[in-house]
């Protein structure tokens, strides 16, 4: 006889043999996303962790629930040198995965048809793991995320995420319809899913539940077959919380490091005039915990579909002055280096192009890590350029950015060494802030 888990799993592997995920065109490059790429670049957590840049070149990295291999596509391109492995459950889903990396060019990557808990089976020890759109499908999330834990190296780190089960409510209330009218008692196919579409159609559109779910351009004709099973029919899903999160982590002596998406996460940026709260909250808030700031964030602004979070080995993080309190003996000690994923043809030449003309450098257009508009003055966009082909010491950008300007403008006299290093300072600051640079002593 066999288990509900089990029987779970085999609806889940075949829904995703009949419909493998997710259906991006062979061909399709993540090469112009390059917020898909920060994201997916070991070079990203691992600085939020230990604020030290690290080369990609040589590391291990795991794509668990690979699918048909379109995030293993985007490890590859932000980790290079990388060895890309990945596993998943799904036959067809990895046959399409080989054969995505195989067409772009990547020989250093294999796959596995395996399910998490056979981790060991591998004979790998990984420096990054990407588990996307997976943990919400296990039973037991401390267990799974042990299994993962099991074959980390001890400085690496975790990526995986967990479906909201407040933001996501009315999905989850979708698929209990569903399941009531026995459209999941098996693998939900072409007929299942016409009966979904029919269903919300006959909604009157003022109905919750639609109102809340339904998006005709979406979910209608042949285009909407992988969101109405990733969404209406999705086998094994389940919500959760920040604290079941937390809870889980915990559990299995797993460190958290960061949410992926951190900025987006600002507990103080839902309020109208964040340097002017109510006493209460200014004198409160401070005082709290990051697992607190996050449930609050959660239960005020539900705005997110994942939980999505870095992780890894307890006491791995080295204890470090955080750049917003370094003395000027720090910054004159430190080294400047540039994400990685800005470093490409297109920056270079609209930056030398605005550097050349006089104009605001716009560094958004390029890595849209913040909502607000990020431009650069030309002057200080210089800095940059060094940049480009290496990192670079802080001392250095301030000698370069003065041959640039070697006279004040106002007085006409030698640029004052002292204002050279503060103009630099503060541009570096903000971009620190913000994700573009990475600074370390």
């Amino acid at each position: 006889m066999t288990s509900p888990a089990s029987d779970l799993l085999d609806k889940i592997r075949q829904q995703f043999d009949t419909s493998p995920y997710p259906r991006v065109p062979l061909d399709k490059s993540p090469k112009d996303n390059p917020n898909l790429l920060y994201i997916h670049s070991l070079v990203t957590p691992y600085y939020l962790r230990n604020q030290k840049v690290i080369d990609t070149k040589e590391k291990v990295i795991l794509d668990a629930g690979c699918g048909t291999g379109y995030k293993s596509l985007v490890l590859a391109e932000a980790n290079p040198g990388a060895k890309i492995v990945g596993i998943d459950i799904s036959e067809e889903s990895i046959k399409l995965a080989q054969q995505r990396l195989e067409h772009h060019g990547f020989d250093n990557a294999e796959f596995h048809v395996l399910p998490i808990q056979e981790l060991p089976k591998l004979n790998y020890q990984f420096d990054y793991i990407n588990c996307d759109e997976l943990l919400y499908l296990f039973p037991d999330l401390a267990a799974a995320l042990q299994g993962m834990i099991s074959v980390l190296k001890p400085n690496g780190i975790i990526r995986s995420n967990l479906h909201s089960s407040i933001q996501r409510f009315p999905y989850f209330r979708a698929q209990k319809v569903f399941t009531m009218m026995g459209l999941m008692d098996e693998n939900p196919q072409d007929l299942e899913m016409e009966i979904v579409v029919e269903t919300m159609k006959a909604l009157k559109d003022n109905v919750e539940l639609k109102a809340r779910t339904w998006n005709p351009n979406k979910y209608e004709g042949e285009n909407g077959k992988e969101g109405i099973l990733m969404n209406y029919l999705f086998q094994g899903d389940k919500g959760y919380t920040i604290s079941d999160m937390f809870t889980a982590l915990k559990a299995a002596d797993i460190e958290f490091i960061s949410m992926v998406n951190w900025r987006q996460w600002d507990l103080i940026n839902l309020f109208k005039d964040p340097d002017n709260l109510p006493v209460f909250l200014d004198m409160s808030l401070p005082e709290i915990s990051i697992e607190e700031r996050l449930q609050l964030f959660e239960l005020i602004n539900p705005i997110h579909r994942l939980i999505d979070f870095w992780c890894g080995h307890s006491n791995q993080v080295q204890a470090f002055i955080p750049v917003s309190q370094w003395a000027d003996s720090d910054w004159r000690l430190a080294k400047v280096s540039l994400h990685p994923q800005l470093k490409t043809r297109n920056f270079q030449e609209d930056l030398i192009a605005c550097i050349t003309e006089f104009k605001i450098f716009p560094i958004s257009d390029y890595l849209s890590l913040v909502e607000e508009f990020v431009g650069i003055d030309s002057s200080l966009a210089l800095c940059l350029i060094p940049l480009l082909e290496q990192s670079q010491p802080m001392k250095f950008l301030v000698e370069h950015w003065k041959q640039f300007r070697p006279l004040d403008p106002i007085t006409l006299k030698p640029t004052d060494e002292e204002q050279a290093f503060q103009m630099v300072q503060q541009l570096l600051l903000k971009l620190e802030s913000l994700g573009y640079i990475m600074l370390e002593l």
